[in-house]
């Protein structure tokens, strides 16, 4: 299960690297425009919530995992910023921290103090 995760959520990294690099270098997010407008595409701007939501969502995971004041600060500006790249890369870190014995469910509990 452990090495299942890894790889999705490597390949949900890679992805987003990859597509966020490749639309990067054709138009720049800061040349959209009205693109992410109500009147000219309200499905984008539903989108973008939708996203935002659920990065959120995830956020409250990482908030309750995470016990620094730093770190939780860090991972929210990483994943407001971010997105899912940080989202895989913090489950990618989380399962890279278990150790062999552990099962893959173990990441989603706080260590212990």
């Amino acid at each position: 299960m452990k090495l299942a995760l890894k790889l999705l959520f490597a390949g949900i990294f890679l992805y987003m690297v990859g597509m966020t690099t490749w639309v990067s270098l054709h138009k720049s997010i800061l040349a959209s425009g009205d693109e992410f407008s109500w009147a000219r595409s309200p499905w984008s701007v539903a989108t973008l919530f939708d996203a935002y939501f659920g990065f959120i969502t995830f956020y409250a995971w990482v908030f309750y995992k995470e016990r620094s004041v730093v770190a939780r600060i860090a991972w929210f500006l990483a994943i407001m910023g971010l997105g899912n790249i940080a989202m895989s890369s913090y489950v990618l870190l989380q399962l890279f921290r278990l150790r062999s014995e552990q099962p893959a469910s173990d990441i989603l509990l706080q260590d212990p103090a």
